[in-house]
């Protein structure tokens, strides 16, 4: 039998219920955040496999019962890979269930993390160890502590956080999710994060790279519910950051409180019962306030949709509230504005 591959486009609605189809016979829903789709089609222009990607990842992995054995995944991988390398990443992960892990190890892929029903790879021997070795190297003797955000925008709570975390502290890790899936790109909210706490001098600034994961980029398609997507999420990122944490002898965590979001709270929660059984503590800091609201980014980013530039500088330091009335700042407030929901949950 003879198989050809083509990309799925949404508005090609026939090869595309067919792709939904085969995924639900999996037991797999169609990740939102793809980027890029393929099916594998036999002679009778069934569709025999289908595989997916989202930035560096390989996503919604699947193959016909009626054609285990017939070498398609491994066809499959090496067409996703291919596509990946034609967007100019040779580093590419993928999630899958522990089950299918050792397939996987055959097809190049090696194992960086594995909790309860997800396993995280990446195609590269030793690129989790070199990072954990570059990372060690700013390592400092005494009391360490980090801290991981996003910072979209960076505000007077995530400046709140950071001056409690450096104060209880002799030396910071500063991680700032580096993924460009925010509004704000990442150059921008590295820098303002840095101007943010340039008047303190104890932290150490890191981008997170693609180890330190974040829920925009995190795979749902193989969980049942949101709740188990987030804690899966949360799982994952503690066993990462536990490998980061003894190689850099960070000895505590620290995350700002969040009473709004589902998300932060399921992680938080999670973080703290998961990361003192890795002799790491896990400080949540309650969330500052202007009077009886909470600082937020997704505050902040509501205040800007709405116009209401005047209240931000109860929100935001000079610093961050200088960026938003540059005209630097214009591609990315209409960004804000045409954002359908500027609430992160």
């Amino acid at each position: 039998m003879s198989y050809s591959i083509s990309q799925v486009q949404p508005t090609d609605r026939s090869a595309f219920a067919e792709m939904l189809a085969l995924l639900k016979e999996q037991g797999i829903r169609l990740d939102p955040n793809v980027d890029y789709s393929c099916v594998i089609y036999d002679d009778d222009y069934n569709v025999a496999a289908t595989g997916s990607c989202s930035g560096n990842t390989l996503r919604c992995i699947a193959v016909s019962p009626k054609h285990n054995g017939e070498g398609l995944t491994n066809t499959l991988i090496t067409h996703l890979l291919e596509k990946q390398f034609e967007r100019g990443n040779m580093h590419v992960f993928l999630y899958t269930k522990p089950s299918s892990a050792v397939f996987f190890g055959d097809l190049g892929f090696y194992e960086i993390v594995r909790q309860e029903n997800i396993v995280f790879m990446e195609n590269k021997r030793t690129g989790f160890s070199q990072y954990l070795k570059n990372l060690a190297e700013t390592a400092v003797p005494g009391k360490s502590a980090a801290i991981v955000m996003n910072a979209n925008p960076f505000t007077l709570g995530h400046q709140y956080l950071v001056e409690t975390a450096a104060r209880e502290n002799e030396c910071l890790h500063l991680f700032i999710v580096s993924e460009e899936k925010s509004p704000i790109p990442f150059a921008v909210r590295k820098r303002l994060v840095m101007e943010g706490t340039k008047h303190l001098n104890n932290i150490i600034y890191h981008d997170s790279g693609s180890y330190i994961i974040s829920s925009a980029t995190f795979p749902s398609y193989f969980q049942k519910d949101e709740e188990a997507v987030n804690r899966s999420h949360a799982l994952v990122d503690v066993s990462v950051f536990a490998k980061i944490a003894e190689a850099m002898n960070i000895t505590a965590r620290y995350a700002g409180e969040e009473p709004r979001s589902v998300v932060t709270r399921i992680y938080n929660q999670t973080m703290m019962e998961e990361l003192p059984k890795h002799g790491i503590r896990c400080i949540v800091i309650p969330r500052k306030q202007y009077g009886d609201e909470l600082i937020s980014a997704s505050t902040v980013r509501t205040l800007i949709k709405s116009g209401r530039f005047d209240v931000l500088r109860h929100y935001l330091p000079e610093t961050t509230l200088s960026y938003f009335m540059s005209k630097e700042a214009e591609p990315v407030i209409n960004g804000i504005c045409a954002m359908e929901d500027t609430v992160h949950y």
